[in-house]
């Protein structure tokens, strides 16, 4: 279940005696992730794994079966005399890592209630953060997870380039952004793949909007010389490692100056945020997730554009498509993770200018064998028009 090497090193780290993983009703991804239980999960469960000696878990006694594979002692418990008693054996006189963040600085690493450090704290125990201990064994892809993302995102690729390809041409008539919604949705399917949520279709001042939805009273018609977005993501299954991406049309045979000059800033700031992780893995450099947000921001400030990038350049990805591991982002979080090998991440900046348009370009990076790489093999270069190759570009 853990590496007891790879755990005693992230204990060190984090300067704890043992990680403590805690869940309720699936308030902590991480737990569930390290844990690999099944079942219905309706009562506390806590589970410590010390720097030495074995694990040991307390668990409600109707939920004892998901642990029957548990590597260690599993303490059950009933009442809640019998929960307290069971913790304090366990935590009292020791420091336990677990996923805090103090001021909720990042959230995806704040999965604990108050009240639960506040219990644990009472039965003599100290609580730091485990956020290191979250990269290393729950944000890490398997070599089959790798391997079907790869193929994941080739196939999101050719799927949005030629269903971009096919928008671009019909502005003006009559295209709406829900039907270039479920075209993409049927390729999808088509192709064997799922999603948690629909696409992102966003024409014109509507991809101003990073998060737009269209649908009843949001639906705009496609009209000439309107950027388009596209923004997908897809896996084998729900639960696995999707791929995620953003590709961007015009639905006119010679985008302006201005559209130009945000398209080829947004793509710089892709390509400088994935250059430089890739630099400094090269050399032999730690990189930390806010060193990539910052790479990619640089840009779209020194273009003028920086007041209109208004989130973070991306997220981790593990089986939620919004991962736990680190973070590219200096911006909405001080993400200060060390990204490790096994990880995978997004690369998404954007330019939004209200009232007019908005553009975004996104990648994938997995940190594997040959360093961190870029999916799609071909990442989009050039604004997709009715004049583009079937690459995908002009």
């Amino acid at each position: 279940m853990i590496d007891r090497d790879a755990l005693r090193a992230g204990l060190e780290s984090a300067g704890a005696d043992g990680w403590l993983l805690f869940d309720f009703h699936g308030l902590n991804p991480v737990a569930g992730r390290v844990l690999g239980l099944t079942g219905m999960g309706t009562r506390r469960l806590f589970a410590l794994f010390p720097k030495e000696g074995e694990p040991v878990a307390v668990a409600h006694r109707i939920e004892l079966q998901a642990f029957e594979k548990f590597p260690g002692t599993v303490l059950p418990y009933s009442r809640w005399e019998e929960l307290h008693e069971a913790l304090r054996s366990i935590v009292a006189g020791r420091t336990l890592a677990m996923e805090i963040s103090p001021d909720d600085a990042v959230p995806y690493l704040d999965r604990v209630p108050y009240g639960v450090v506040e219990l644990l704290t009472r039965l003599g125990a100290r609580i730091v953060p485990s956020g290191q201990l979250v990269t290393t064994f729950a944000a890490r892809w398997s070599a089959e997870e790798a391997e079907g993302h790869r193929a994941h995102a080739e196939t999101l690729a050719e799927i949005a380039r030629a269903a971009l390809a096919l928008a671009v041409r019909e502005g003006g008539t009559g295209l709406t952004e829900t039907a270039l919604q479920r075209r993409v949705v049927d390729a999808i399917h088509a192709r064997g793949l799922v999603f948690d949520h629909p696409p992102i279709v966003a024409f014109g001042a509507n991809a101003a909007n990073p998060h737009y939805e269209p649908g009843a009273g949001a639906d705009a018609q496609l009209e000439p010389n309107q950027v388009v977005l596209l923004d997908l993501w897809a896996g084998r299954a729900l639960g696995t490692v999707f791929a995620d991406q953003t590709w961007m049309g015009f639905s006119g045979e010679h985008p302006p100056d201005r559209v130009l000059r945000v398209w080829d800033t947004v793509r710089a700031a892709r390509e400088a945020a994935c250059r430089h992780i890739q630099e400094r893995v090269r050399v032999g450099e730690p990189v930390a997730g806010f060193e990539g947000d910052r790479a990619a921001r640089g840009v779209i400030e020194a273009a003028g554009f920086g007041a209109y990038f208004v989130h973070r350049t991306g997220h981790s990805i593990d089986r939620d498509l919004h991962g736990s591991g680190p973070h590219l982002d200096d911006y909405e979080t001080h993400d200060e993770r060390q990204l490790v090998p096994g990880v995978g991440f997004s690369v998404e900046p954007g330019i939004y200018l209200p009232g007019e348009f908005g553009m975004r370009s996104e990648v994938n990076m997995y940190w594997g064998e040959a360093g961190p790489v870029v999916t799609p093999a071909e990442p989009q270069t050039a604004l997709i028009t009715p004049l583009s190759k079937a690459s995908g570009g002009h």
